[in-house]
């Protein structure tokens, strides 16, 4: 099966700002993508970029906004799976929960409404990546009588968007990206009982 990672190269994780300037966000944004491309080696992954980029992965560039990039992709055949570059706490026995599932669309979503990977097995599906994507591939897989499967998954669900998530890779992960953190002089910080991040 076909397995490709998006990844927005230009401005990646703006929410981020100010707590990690644009060329740290950008150095963060290739630590966690290293960290999926790590957790899918053995499905032999494939980088779908916005701009170049210097990863050790076969690469097709496409600046097309997300949605058109990935239907583009879809428009090659099926089966194809959709996994996104920001999510550091997959490892490689969590990938394999994905693929298991025997129906037309396996989602795994994120939270806040999110679809943080997907396996596209029907041939008519086409994505809808704005706002709360889970619910609009549901209907789009309703319309198209597709069989859906779902996967309840923290680590799939884990993306990393605001500064609080950067507390999700410290305690949860050991790869590239919480290596890059730890480099970087973030660390946890405990107050009023709430779990952040520091530097």
């Amino acid at each position: 099966m076909r397995v490709v990672v998006p990844f927005g190269t230009r401005d990646p994780n703006s929410r981020l700002d100010p707590f990690l300037t644009p060329d740290e966000r950008r150095a963060f944004a290739t630590a966690m993508c290293r960290d999926v491309l790590d957790a899918l080696a053995d499905y032999g992954p494939e980088l779908l970029v916005d701009s170049p980029v210097d990863l050790d992965a076969p690469t097709v560039v496409d600046d097309r906004p997300l949605g058109a990039a990935v239907d583009a992709v879809l428009d090659e055949g099926v089966p194809v799976a959709i996994v996104m570059a920001d999510l550091p706490l997959l490892q490689p026995e969590t990938v394999d929960r994905l693929f298991e599932p025997d129906a037309d669309l396996v989602f795994a979503p994120g939270r806040g409404g999110g679809t943080n990977a997907m396996v596209v097995r029907h041939p008519d599906f086409r994505t809808d990546y704005h706002g709360a994507s889970i619910r609009d591939h549901r209907a789009i897989a309703h319309e198209i009588d597709a069989s859906v499967a779902e996967l309840d998954s923290f680590r799939f669900a884990t993306d990393v968007d605001e500064r609080a998530d950067l507390a999700e890779v410290l305690l949860h992960s050991d790869g590239v990206a919480a290596d890059w953190l730890a480099d970087a002089s973030i660390e946890i910080q405990v107050q009023d009982g709430r779990v952040g991040v520091s530097r």
